[in-house]
């Protein structure tokens, strides 16, 4: 990860972006083809929550909650939308200091079609940079799924949003941020996305409790057809996320692309391999998630390592991830619904900490593009990504657990009555059916 020569360029490398400042460059000075990929990226970002997330987690449930995770998914984005507009942008990417930005940019201020900066448009930046908030507190859903309350949820979400995800955002991705200064390499947000949205899962499943029946009562998903295709779209999607990530067209981006899908196939193809050997049955839901495990795995270290990282890489989320579902239901008995925390939150671990490994340029095969700027040994690197990973760990997990006392105080608990549970959050909160059949 290079760092910028100025704070009005924006450094390729997971958005590690460096700081927005009112000096943007003239508008003549925009690059259309990194423009164009950047539009195309941030379409496919905002593909992976919607549609791609909600069908995903929507056919993971049962039939009587299926609507209430689409909506749960579909507001998150309405509502982050708006905050971000307001303040999280500014927040995030404003001057600011090491810690969080600065007010400047509040109602995107100064975000004008003749803002420039980095080669695209200042506009463009800040709708890529949304769409990654947006899917972010929409992954912590799954650990909650059929038994919070819809008001606990969007409070929790928008307080989450400003007290966890801007300030890991400003740190990991900001010019000015501590962990960006250090050299934490997080191409597309192992740290800011897996990390937070993982820890913040476990706290809450733990938080919140087991739901009615956990975990002697069978809870299968009601419908795999609809899982298998939001795990296709969120693929698709995947490539937007951390290929966009360059914020260029180019090799960089090319690379980035190309070591997310062999992860995604080791991934699936390593998870299906354990379940096999286990169950002695290779599973359609073992599969995706395992092609999830994979994606949130390298997504650290999509824009620093190579095709021979990836491969390991990938492998080993599909085997760590699966003995980590296993460990969080059966042996800690915790009702991560929807397997948030082993598969985003200690994919993001493990893609984190491999990053500083298969940077290396010394590994043959294996080798990847560098360690960071002034980081002369894979030891001097490997100690910033384990910095990077326990500091964001404890402070989510602080924060989200403040978060959701103080929701529960204020929406008088956060989950809906044993009745409307029973009942199904589908008729009990919405009054609507998912299937008319």
């Amino acid at each position: 990860m290079k760092k910028p020569k100025s704070i009005t360029s924006l450094v390729g490398g997971a958005c590690a972006t460096a700081l927005i400042s009112s000096n943007a460059l003239a508008e003549g000075d925009i690059n259309q083809a990194n423009t164009a990929w950047i539009l195309t990226s941030t379409a496919l970002v905002l593909f992976m929550t919607l549609p791609g997330l909600a069908l995903f987690y929507g056919g993971l449930v049962r039939v009587k909650n299926i609507l209430s995770v689409l909506m749960q998914c579909f507001a998150i984005a309405c509502m982050v939308s708006l905050l971000w507009l307001v303040a999280g942008y500014s927040l995030a990417f404003g001057e600011g200091n090491a810690w969080i930005g600065d007010l400047s940019m509040v109602f995107f201020d100064g975000v004008t079609e003749g803002a420039v900066s980095g080669g695209i448009p200042l506009s463009l930046h800040a709708m890529f940079q949304m769409t990654f908030a947006i899917i972010t507190p929409a992954l912590i859903v799954g650990a909650f799924a059929e038994r919070v309350k819809f008001s606990s949820m969007l409070l929790f979400s928008g307080l989450w949003l400003f007290a966890v995800y801007i300030p890991v955002c400003h740190w990991v991705w900001a010019g000015s941020g501590w962990l960006f200064q250090k050299g934490l390499l997080d191409f597309a947000g192992g740290t800011v996305v897996h990390i937070t949205a993982g820890v913040a899962a476990l706290v809450a499943a733990i938080v919140v409790g087991k739901r009615h029946g956990f975990p002697t009562t069978a809870m299968p998903p009601h419908n795999m057809t609809m899982t298998v295709t939001g795990a296709g779209m969120l693929w698709v999607g995947w490539f937007g996320f951390n290929a966009g990530s360059a914020l260029a067209a180019d090799g960089n981006a090319a690379m980035a692309m190309l070591v997310t899908h062999i992860s995604a196939a080791a991934g699936a193809l390593s998870w299906m391999a354990v379940e096999w050997m286990r169950f002695r049955k290779p599973s359609a839901l073992g599969i995706v998630t395992g092609m999830v495990a994979g994606l949130g795995t390298i997504t650290p270290a999509s824009g620093y390592v190579g095709p021979g990282g990836a491969l390991i890489i990938g492998l080993s989320a599909g085997i760590v991830c699966f003995y980590m579902t296993q460990l969080v239901k059966r042996v800690w008995k915790i009702d991560d619904s929807l397997d948030v925390f082993p598969v985003h939150g200690v994919g993001g671990i493990l893609g984190t900490i491999l990053a500083g490994v298969f940077a290396s340029t010394e590994l043959g095969v294996f080798s990847g593009q560098g360690f960071a700027s002034g980081v002369n040994s894979m030891g001097e690197q490997l100690g910033i990504q384990l910095l990077g990973v326990v500091v964001t760990f404890v402070y989510t997990a602080l924060v989200t657990y403040v978060l959701l006392k103080l929701t529960g105080l204020f929406t008088s608990g956060l989950r809906v009555s044993k009745e409307d549970e029973t009942m199904g959050l589908d008729l009990a909160l919405h009054e609507e059916d998912g299937y008319k059949l």
